[in-house]
Formats: C-alpha cells, sequence, structure tokens
C-alpha cells in the first residue's frame, strides 16, 4: 500500500504556500525598506498610464454676476506596458523529508513545514533581490533584465531626455551647494502638479567619498550631527545643501556576470514624498484559480514529481515598478 502524500495537506494549498512566502522577512531591498514605490495590485498582465499635461492659468478677477472664466483641458496621452512575469522552481527531495515522517504524530506536519519554509526562504530572497534590481532601473528611468537588457527605457517610452548633472570634484573650489539646488531646482520645475517632502540620492562608494572629500563640503561632513561622523559610519546618510546622499552598494549576479546597482562615480536623485510619481504594480499568477483576482507579490505552488520522486516547487512574481514622471529623476556623475 502506498503511503500518503504529505504534501497533499491543505497546509501545502497554493493559497496557504503563497500567504506564507509572502509573509516571511524580506531580507534585502533598501528600496523596499524605504517603501518608496508601494505596492498597487493589478487584475491584469498589462496595465495602461494615462497622461494629462495639465495647463495652469491665473485666474481673472470679474464683476459679481459674471460667468466664470473657462476651464482649458490638457492633452491626454495613453502608453501600456507589460508587466514582466518572472517564474522560479526548486524541488524538495525525499532525502530532507526522509526520517522525518512519523505515523499518527503530530510533529510530522510541522516537520515537513519547516523544510518547506526553508525552500520558500530562499526562493523569497531571490525574488527579492531582483524586485530591488527592477526597482532601481525605475529609479534610474531605465528597467533592466536581469542579463543587462533594456526591459522599458522610460526616457523612450515618454518621450523626454534624461538630466545629468556633473559634480567636477577635480575642482577643489567646485561650489557643491550650487549643483545640489541645481537638482532640487529641476526637480521642482518638473513636479506639474505633483509635491514633494524631500529629495534623495543614492550614490556610489566612490561617489560619496569624492563628496564627502571635497574641500567645501569636508567641514560640513565633520560637523554633521555634531561630530557623529568622527565616532561612526556615517555611509548611511549625509544631507547638504537639501539633498540626503546615501550610499548604496547594491549589487546582483545572473550566475555568470555581477552587476552594480549604481555603477562606481555615479548616483541617482529623486524627490520623496510623492503622491503619484512612483508605484510596483503586480499582476496575478497564471493559475487557474488566480485569473482575474488582485495580483500578489509572490505566489508558490508545488506538485509531486513523476513516480513520487520529490516534489516540484514553484514560485512566481509579476512586477512592474514604475516612475511616471521620469522627468524627475536625476543623474549624478562625477569628474
Amino acid at each position: 500500500m502506498p503511503m500518503n502524500n504529505p504534501f497533499d495537506n491543505p497546509a501545502f494549498s497554493m493559497s496557504a504556500l503563497s500567504t506564507a512566502i509572502n509573509i516571511l522577512p524580506n531580507n534585502y531591498g533598501l528600496l523596499d525598506q524605504m517603501n518608496l514605490l508601494p505596492i498597487k495590485p493589478v487584475r491584469f498582465r498589462q496595465i495602461a498610464i494615462e497622461e494629462k499635461n495639465g495647463v495652469l492659468s491665473l485666474l481673472p478677477t470679474l464683476p459679481v454676476g459674471s460667468p466664470g472664466s473657462v476651464g482649458v483641458r490638457g492633452k491626454r496621452t495613453l502608453r501600456s506596458f507589460v508587466i514582466p512575469h518572472i517564474p522560479h522552481e526548486d524541488v524538495v527531495l525525499p532525502e530532507e523529508v526522509q526520517g522525518i515522517r512519523a505515523f499518527g504524530m503530530e510533529s510530522e506536519l510541522q516537520s515537513i513545514s519547516n523544510v518547506m519554509v526553508e525552500h520558500l526562504q530562499t526562493m523569497r530572497n531571490k525574488h527579492a533581490i531582483t524586485l530591488e534590481h527592477l526597482r532601481m532601473g525605475a529609479m534610474k528611468g531605465v528597467i533592466l533584465d536581469s542579463d543587462g537588457s533594456v526591459l522599458y527605457n522610460l526616457y523612450n517610452e515618454f518621450k523626454i531626455n534624461p538630466t545629468v548633472v556633473d559634480f567636477k570634484f577635480s575642482n577643489e573650489k567646485l561650489d557643491v551647494k550650487k549643483f545640489c539646488l541645481e537638482i532640487k531646482r529641476h526637480m521642482e520645475l518638473m513636479l506639474q502638479g505633483e509635491f514633494m517632502t524631500g529629495v534623495k540620492c543614492l550614490v556610489s562608494s566612490a561617489f560619496f567619498d569624492a563628496l564627502t572629500s571635497h574641500a567645501t563640503v569636508a567641514k560640513a561632513y565633520e560637523n554633521w550631527q555634531t561630530g557623529l561622523a568622527l565616532r561612526s559610519d556615517m555611509r548611511n546618510e549625509f544631507t547638504y545643501a537639501g539633498i540626503t546622499f546615501q550610499e548604496y552598494v547594491g549589487e546582483a549576479s545572473d550566475g555568470t556576470v555581477t552587476r552594480r546597482f549604481i555603477e562606481q562615480g555615479e548616483g541617482h536623485a529623486f524627490p520623496l514624498g510623492t503622491v503619484d510619481t512612483f508605484a510596483t504594480y503586480f499582476a496575478p499568477a497564471d493559475f487557474n484559480e488566480t485569473v482575474n483576482t488582485l495580483g500578489q507579490p509572490l505566489y508558490a505552488k508545488q506538485e509531486p514529481r513523476k513516480f513520487d520522486r520529490g516534489t516540484d516547487l514553484h514560485t512566481q512574481s509579476n512586477p512592474l515598478p514604475m516612475c511616471h514622471r521620469p522627468a524627475m529623476l536625476v543623474k549624478v556623475t562625477m569628474s
């Protein structure tokens, strides 16, 4: 008589596994911690973003009883984006659950669940760093696949030119504050009905070192938080001229090539506290039971292998991080 498959238990259903993998802690992702690109679940695998160039004009004063001035409507542009599909698979082999079977024992399910959680955590970590890579691409205006190919160039999609500010740190008399204010003024000009509470700039280690050691900035860096920079690691954040600079050393590998999320000597500035500038869209999985449902960040499913030689695990995520106003993004370089 064949043994019952413990994975037939409802605790290992698609719904239960998806809930479990979404509850597991996320061990990677600065952008996730910042909650800069909030999650927006959608029901379909394609989204349409409507851009409306609103026209703002001064309203004239008129005599009492006069008809009001007529509003001018802006042009609308509709852009469609297909949400990427990112599947990942693993296997739970019989050896991993061997020795923990105990007929009639309540601890069996718990032990097998622990094995499942270990696999789900590893798979979640891979999805997490992939999402961080995609989100960083949205903050740079160019969303890249794992192999470095371009998924979406937001500047091309929105028909705008990227903004680049070069900090010439080689010049000891460079007015760094002037360049920082240039970045802020550009973003304020590009708000067009949005608002922001601050500016953040994620930079490479080379850029951060050049900034904080520059002659016009070094003193301010030294006095940052009343000398705290002299006693601890202050690479986390440093605010100068209204911009918070933060060193970011994220990187990932596709198995053959390791890619830095921010190239050495570069950085990327973006606004904080916006209402609808950034988002991460999640589409539903391609399962029968998830058709026309709101997308979740991660899905997980399992099924027995041929001849019951283990259990296949399938996870997938369908994310599309998006910057709706790429004109507000600013790339910084150093020379």
